[in-house]
C-alpha cells in the first residue's frame, strides 16, 4: 500500500514505515501531524483511488524525527570583464518525517 501526497510544494510517494525529507513544518520532534493533501492512493489488491485533485477523506498519519539543515549550497555570480564576483551560501531547513499509516478513502 502506498499513497502520493503533497507537502511544501513538493509531492512524494509514501508507504508505512518510511522516513522521508520534505520543507521545514512547524512542528516539535516526537509530534504526530496529519497530512490530508493525499493526490492517490494504490490499496494491496491492486486498486488505485484518485483525486480530484484531492482523494476524500484519506489522511496520511506521520511522527517527525526531527528539523535540520541540508547541504550547503553555493551561489556563485560573476560579471565578465567588470571584477564583480559574489560568492553566497544557503543551507535550507528540513523536517524529517516517518509515515506511521495510510488512511485510505
Amino acid at each position: 500500500m502506498y499513497a502520493i501526497v503533497e507537502t511544501g510544494g513538493h509531492q512524494f510517494r509514501v508507504s508505512p514505515n518510511m522516513t522521508i525529507k520534505v520543507e521545514k513544518l512547524d512542528a516539535e520532534k516526537a509530534q504526530e501531524i496529519t497530512i490530508d493533501k493525499v493526490l492517490a492512493i494504490s490499496k494491496d489488491n491492486g486498486e488505485i483511488i484518485l483525486g480530484r485533485p484531492y482523494v476524500e477523506g484519506a489522511l496520511v498519519k506521520a511522527e517527525v524525527i526531527d528539523t535540520r539543515k541540508d547541504k550547503k549550497i553555493l551561489v556563485f555570480k560573476k560579471i565578465p570583464r567588470k571584477y564583480h564576483k559574489k560568492l553566497r551560501g544557503h543551507r535550507q531547513l528540513y523536517t524529517l518525517i516517518k509515515i506511521k499509516e495510510i488512511i485510505g478513502g
